[in-house]
């Protein structure tokens, strides 16, 4: 970026006209909001000399024209901007791509645009662009700083495609496209002629000058020309569409012919046109940056995003150049090495031949005509008065109201003719047309003329609907479900002016099939398309029908699946109009396969299918004899048609590959006549296009139209109820009244409470649409809704209130938490266990205040049911949805309701498990939002099975039960006898309801699949009452959503309401479990967190908060290899002791984890596993002591480029581990890694630390002795196999031999020089530098097993490596060496795993340890203090990475955990340990 606006503002000094714009040095500001990393490219001494080798330094002058009027009443918010002081787009885009250039070429020039170009004119001021084109030539060839004849020019033609032609006859539009492409190729002549050595950028800029295209003659504004048109009609905005794609067709198609390119020197390429809808969504609209800016600037900037998009696409080759995406700040494209030229026609290999079709059709698809196999035609002896005894031939009148699709565009335009589309070819659409007869042309009107030949209102020929033709056929193209009910209103009158048509007693068949343009726009607006609003609209249709038109059969056609829309776009094999597909429906083809996007429109389109249904199954059609609406189901589950193939076949569709062909509209009449006679409950639904579909025909036995009476079909039930049978004899209440909670009855309880989330709150539980999601239905809540009685509405209430019919507390109706009607439901949709206590306060103020309540005396069930929306949020942030902090903010609240609340018994509903809910968003078949997965439950619904996300929720619920569990079993809330709180474990295991077809019931949900519905509710209530009677330690621990609950009732023997002590159950001790480790991590609770008041100047008094930024060297112990699996070739980094920042210290504890909880903002650590996410950790696998120097220097430069440090002022920490492989390989070559080596080496990467970098501690962390590696070798027979190959020079000498004996003092040679080094003072001159030793390696004691071997959890599945675990255990020795003072370190590491093992800082001193500040000058420090006092081991491994392995040994992630069996005292409580 800096050298971008260097080069800018060279070229403002150089460039032509400069010194009149210096003062406006800003005027390209804008430019700075884009990423331009390209490097500036050497000036070549010979440009080139063809234009298909055009390099951007090349290029010496830019300049444009272009004709930008707006049309009278057209960009009203503009006109006045383009009329002001602001910059023009040709000014703006001038500017900009010299600006562009002049990084490569910093002497290019720009010419600006002849005068009068600037703004927007009239049509009478307008200037002609031929001759801005003479103008520019002329002014082109007077520049003295450009030599006209040799200088490559680039050119920009801003071209408007500009018609009234719209709403007029094809022929017309044919000859006004004309007459432009006329005035286009003048202008192109003209340059083509006249100028050598220049590159012409076309751009179609059209919506940027007008709202609608207007023809306008640029030479004579005063001449209409020879094909004015003088049409006035409506047009639409398929209209407007196609004729823009044809002007941009037209255009393709002269620039493809060549006539441009007959010289090397000259070429004209088409760019994408400008659009200014896609600005509105660009940065810096609407609210995306914070400064003011005046319109004027905003236009400003919204030209310069159009022009930076020009040059972008300057850069693609022809045919792969993209739509301008401005919702996002674009980042500038580079010329790559490969390809430096700008890309034209020929140098892009660019061919647009179309690809032709090998499908082969049947004669039945070629002619379009049908034999009608029907020998009784006749009609029923006398005229019916009952719709369910329609035969076909009694059809007097036929009608059709919808779209394009029914209005007939393009069904009968030859291949390739899209402009044709425009056509309405109403005489051949599918449900109304009757052009010829059946025998040429299939249709449903032309079936049904085979039976009644004076059938009357079908259309014919082309033409609106609005033409006489038209007849009855109401269609309107572009027209969607909000505008049927205006079709309909014609359409009656029609009827009703029609003298041939009685309308009292001729029976009518109206056809309705409307939807796609609502699914091709419904992604812009999602409320207004949404399929609520789409069936309201077809209902209002229907009702006025219904109203108004006697003696009906309605064929309410379900829309099609439009999805499949999408893979026609995608297949490359086709000449699909791809940009006008994109224009004309969006929503369907735009979307990636399996976006969320996608989803959302298959979701639509299901529920607009769904609700089609609903509507009709309502029975709101079938109040009289005479009218009845049949949904014909035949396109529900269509699939594009494919060819021989097997790609899709175009030839089903019209030329713009939108609309329906002949072919199709031929077939699909034949599948809507088949699905009339077709009985309700058995009609197709998944007619495929390319089939062979034989017309059927009405049989004696059942000789008509088929309606749901005369199928015998019954519609589905719309009101089921969800009420339940008590069928217990004793309800009375105890006598005398109870005073222990443990002998409580169901009729003692006066006052039921809840608290919780959307699912106590009710939220969708009646809900139809997911619009009403927000609606909380608390009268139908599980455990607090009172609506109704128990006969008809299931509730915990209502069961109660069958033993006591004054219980009180419960809400009914809908409403928020705040409404009266909620009353003791504080339930809030959204809550989360930390919300639980003010929800708690809310109730007891509520219960102390309501004069209806005996706060003292009353018993009360509370029932608290809460985290689901902290498991669903559990991977976003570990730590703040533990399970520690979850148990925390349940025991608040229940420590609130103990404590105030005399005579209550807390039914505390464990966490569900949601797990089983993914399988409702993962099933295909099912119809569910997926796309609003992420929404509900990002950390449960989304991603792969067994990934990461889900095994933290898994391990999450898990222990969100277990610790309330604990806390309930502590005793803590049974200290007297009228409180006490009972879990209620049934949501442990849900088994989610499955249909006969093996797929999830959602019915049993609300719209969104996951609240529960009124259905699932009722369940949950039975369930519940159920677990409340139940005996603590015989509660049931799942939950089948389908099962069959009978409500039990108490029995004599066991009369009351389950608690520990009247079920007789002991609460277990309370000791170290013996429970699955969840994780790794480590609990950190320090009160010294805060940084230094100002940034420390000296290494002696740094606190861990001052910590800036970290980094590491070392070998393939620091890159964490294969500590996630059993794949040993890839670095874990992210999982890293010393440097990765995977997860959270909760989850897994590593040294940057510990100190983002004193510094969020800590830079540097790793990520997942590839070198791109390693930040500063710079270790590679194999390395030796000599490869450090080599890493340090590698991580003092990526320090010091690093934008997001600064380099002088942060303080850096940086840990050193290496020798493992200098070990492992030393009687291999003794010279190579001597003891002298290995020390010089380190003395090498400290110099050139202590040299460079500044404000610096360092780890250095003392290498282990590795001798205890051959125990661990030795353990399994599997990792005696590979243990010699590993570390031959440890592994390899037999027992007591002299060679095992050398390796072994090699080993302590090692680690008593390195000391020495570091003691050695030559490190502490450095006010602002200190190199620490590390020594929790020197004496590890290695873990075992209660059968004495070695305990391989802390290692890989290959013995060597570490795991997840013994990382963990190496951050916290690492960390707690750290604050322990010089002389006290620990140097040994017990390995039992304790969360809580990580030391805080001492408050008095809070600083990282240092020998000063641990009152040691270097010459007080002696080696002897540091001498072991037990035989040196140094456990755990480790190094290889040898020769063969190529990595250093390291314990990983071992596999299975072997749980103890035997109870230890002492020391050896969790594992037994030896000393090596």
């Amino acid at each position: 970026m800096k050298l971008l606006l260097g080069l800018l503002f060279l070229w403002l000094l150089i460039s032509e006209g400069n010194a009149d714009h210096l003062e406006e040095h800003g005027k390209l500001k804008t430019l700075r909001s884009f990423q331009f990393s390209c490097e500036q490219a050497m000036l070549h001494e010979t440009p080139s000399s063809s234009v298909h080798a055009l390099r951007p330094a090349d290029i010496k002058t830019v300049t444009a024209i272009g004709s930008l009027q707006r049309t009278p009443g057209s960009g009203a918010h503009h006109e006045h901007l383009l009329q002001s002081t602001g910059k023009s787009l040709l000014e703006v885009s001038v500017e900009t791509l010299a600006a562009l250039i002049s990084s490569f070429n910093p002497s290019v020039l720009h010419q600006s645009s002849p005068p009068g170009t600037k703004g927007a004119t009239s049509d009478t001021q307008a200037i002609d662009l031929l001759h801005q084109a003479e103008e520019i030539v002329k002014l082109m060839k007077e520049n003295q700083m450009m030599d006209f004849q040799n200088d490559w020019k680039l050119i920009t033609v801003f071209f408007s495609a500009e018609n009234p032609c719209s709403s007029c006859a094809s022929t017309q539009l044919k000859n006004c496209i004309l007459d432009n492409l006329e005035k286009l190729k003048a202008v192109l002549d003209f340059l083509y002629k006249m100028v050598p050595k220049a590159f012409i950028n076309l751009v179609d800029s059209t919506e940027l000058t007008t709202s609608s295209l207007v023809c306008q003659d640029y030479n004579n504004a005063s001449n209409a020309g020879r094909n004015q048109c003088n049409c006035v009609s409506e047009q639409s905005t398929l209209d407007d569409n196609i004729l823009r794609w044809s002007y941009q067709d037209a255009w393709e198609k002269l620039l493809e012919s060549e006539r441009y390119d007959q010289k090397d020197d000259f070429t004209v390429i088409l760019q994408p046109s400008l659009q200014e809808r896609n600005l509105l969504l660009r940065p810096g609209r609407d609210g995306f940056v914070t400064t003011s800016k005046t319109q004027v600037e905003t236009l400003e900037e919204d030209y310069t995003f159009m022009a930076v998009g020009l040059w972008n696409n300057m850069m693609e080759p022809v045919g792969q150049k993209q739509p301008y995406d401005f919702t996002k700040i674009l980042q500038v494209r580079c010329p790559s090495q490969e390809k430096p030229y700008l890309f034209t026609y020929r140098n892009s290999n660019y061919s647009s031949s179309p690809e032709t079709s090998n499908t082969k059709e049947t004669s039945q698809e070629r002619i379009y005509g049908t034999n009608i196999p029907c020998f009784d035609r006749s009609p029923s002896d006398t005229v019916p008065v009952s719709v369910h005894n329609l035969k076909p031939a009694d059809i007097r009148v036929i009608a059709a109201l919808g779209d394009s699709l029914t209005a007939g565009n393009g069904a009968a335009s030859k291949p390739h003719d899209v402009l044709d589309v425009l056509t309405q070819y109403r005489g051949v659409s599918w449900s109304v047309g009757g052009n010829e007869n059946i025998s040429t042309v299939t249709t449903l009107a032309n079936i049904l003329r085979e039976f009644n030949p004076s059938l009357i209102g079908y259309s014919t020929g082309t033409g609106k609907e609005t033409t006489d033709n038209a007849a009855l056929n109401q269609a309107v193209a572009g027209d969607r479900a909000e505008d049927v009910p205006a079709q309909v209103r014609r359409l009656v009158d029609r009827m009703k002016n029609d003298t041939r048509i009685n309308l009292k007693t001729d029976w009518k068949l109206i056809t309705l099939f409307i939807g796609g343009n609502d699914l091709c726009k419904f992604c812009n607006n999602p409320v207004h398309y949404s399929p609520e609003n789409y069936t309201y609209n077809l209902q209002t249709a229907l009702d006025i029908l219904h109203r108004e038109v006697p003696r009906a059969f309605v064929n309410l056609v379900t829309i099609l699946s439009i999805a499949s829309l999408w893979e026609l776009y995608t297949s490359e094999k086709n000449t699909c109009p791809k940009l006008l597909m994109r224009v004309l429906c969006p929503c369907v083809v735009n979307p990636q396969d399996n976006s969320n996007e996608f989803k959302k429109l298959v979701y639509f389109n299901r529920r607009y299918q769904e609700r089609t249904h609903q509507l009709v199954e309502s029975g709101r059609y079938d109040t009289t004899d005479d009218f009845t609406v049949v949904v014909q189901p035949f396109l529900t589950n269509v699939n594009m048609p494919k060819t021989q193939e097997g790609l899709p076949d175009s030839s089903y569709f019209a030329p713009d590959c939108f609309h329906f062909s002949q072919k199709s509209h031929s077939q699909a009449a034949r599948a809507l006549w088949n699905n009339m006679l077709e009985p309700l409950g058995e009609k197709t639904d998944s007619q495929q296009m390319e089939d062979e579909i034989v017309l059927k025909c009405p049989s004696k036995a059942e000789p008509f139209l088929r309606t749901y009476k005369n199928s015998n079909y019954t519609y589905p039930n719309q009101t089921p109820n969800y009420g339940s049978q008590l069928l217990c004899k004793d309800k009375s209440p105890s006598s005398p009244p109870a005073t222990s909670v443990h002998s409580l009855k169901p009729a003692d309880v006066k006052i039921i409470a809840a608290l919780g989330d959307s699912l106590t709150a009710g939220t969708g539980i009646a809900s139809d649409n997911l619009l009403d999601l927000d609606t909380e239905y608390r009268g139908l809540s599980w455990s607090i809704g009172g609506d109704a009685s128990l006969e008809n509405v299931t509730t915990l209430p209502n069961i109660f209130r069958e033993f006591n019919v004054t219980i009180m507390g419960y809400s009914t109706g809908t409403g928020s938490e705040n409404d009266s009607n909620a009353f003791l439901n504080q339930a809030v949709p959204g809550a989360q266990a930390e919300h639980l206590p003010a929800q708690a306060r809310n109730l007891l103020r509520l219960m102390k205040t309501d004069p209806r309540i005996d706060f003292s005396a009353d018993w009360k069930l509370i029932t608290v049911h809460i985290g689901g929306n902290d498991l669903c949020n559990y991977c976003k942030d570990p730590d703040h949805y533990s399970a520690v902090n979850f148990t925390r903010r349940i025991q608040e609240t229940l420590d609130i309701l103990h404590k105030q609340v005399p005579k209550a018994l807390v039914s505390l509903v464990e966490v569900m498990d949601l797990l089983p809910l993914r399988q409702l968003f993962v099933d295909t078949q099912v119809q569910c939002p997926t796309y609003l997965a992420d929404y509900l439950c990002s950390c449960v619904f989304t991603g792969e099975e067994n990934s990461p996300n889900l095994t933290m929720v898994r391990e999450a619920t898990r222990a969100y039960q277990l610790g309330v569990q604990r806390l309930v079993e502590s005793g803590r809330y049974d200290t007297h006898e009228n409180f006490t709180v009972v879990i209620q474990t049934f949501l442990q295991n849900p088994k989610i309801p499955l249909g006969q077809d093996g797929h999830p019931d959602i019915s049993y949900f609300s719209p969104d699949c996951f609240h529960p519905s009124q259905k699932g509710h009722s369940q949950l209530a039975k369930a519940l009452w159920n677990a409340v009677l139940q005996p603590v330690g015989q509660k049931a621990d799942s939950f089948d959503f389908m099962a069959d609950i009978v409500l039990d009732c108490p029995t004599q023997n066991k009369p009351f309401l389950g608690t520990y002590k009247n079920s007789n159950y002991t609460y277990p001790p309370v000791e170290p479990t013996n429970e699955p480790i969840e994780n790794w991590g480590s609990d950190l609770s320090c009160s010294e967190q805060a940084p230094s008041s100002r940034v420390p100047t000296s290494v002696h008094e740094l606190k861990p908060a001052d910590i800036k930024v970290i980094g590491a060297l070392g070998d393939s112990l620091t890159t964490a290899a294969g500590a996630e699996a059993t794949d040993l070739q890839t670095d874990w980094r992210g999982l890293s002791w010393s440097i990765g920042g995977d997860g959270t210290l909760e989850t897994q504890t590593t040294l940057p984890n510990i100190l983002k909880k004193f510094n969020p903002n800590l830079f540097g650590f790793s990520t997942g596993s590839s070198k791109e996410t390693a930040g500063f950790n710079v270790a590679e696998r194999g390395a030796t002591a000599r490869n450090m120097s080599a890493q340090a220097r590698e991580l003092v430069q990526l320090m010091r480029s690093s934008s997001k440090i600064n380099f002088k002022e942060d303080w850096k920490l940086i840990t050193v581990l290496v020798g493992g492989n200098d070990l492992c390989q030393y009687c291999l070559d003794k010279e190579t890694y001597s003891v002298q080596k290995y020390v010089k080496h380190l003395r090498d990467t400290l110099d050139i630390f202590y040299k460079e970098l500044p404000r610096v501690f360092v780890n250095m962390v003392e290498i282990l002795e590795i001798s205890g590696l051959r125990q661990i070798a030795a353990s399994s027979l599997g990792c005696a196999l590979t243990a010699k190959n590993v570390c031959p020079c440890f592994l390899n000498p037999e027992e007591n031999s002299s060679e095992l004996q050398e390796i072994k003092r090699v080993n302590r040679d090692f680690q008593a020089e390195a000391l020495q080094l570091i003691n050695s003072g030559q490190y502490e001159e450095r006010e602002d530098f200190a190199v620490v030793m590390q020594p929790f390696f020197r004496n590890t004691l290695l873990p075992l097993e209660s059968n004495g071997k070695p305990d391989l959890s802390f290692f890989a599945a290959d013995c060597f490596h570490f795991s997840a675990r013994g990382y963990a255990e190496m951050a916290m020795a690492l960390w707690n060496n750290m604050l322990e003072p010089a002389g006290e370190k620990q140097t040994y590491n017990n390995f039992t795993h304790d969360r809580s093992k990580l030391k805080c800082p001492n408050p008095e001193k809070p600083f990282l340890s240092t020998l000063r500040n641990s009152g040691f000058r270097h010459s007080d420090l002696n080696l002897e203090k540091t001498e072991p006092s037990v035989p040196y081991w140094a456990v755990i491994v480790a190094a290889v990475a040898g020769v063969l392995a190529g990595s250093l040994l390291i314990w990983v992630v071992s596999g299975r955990r072997v749980k103890r069996h035997q109870h230890e005292t002492g020391t050896e409580r969790n594992s037994k340990t030896t000393s090596l």
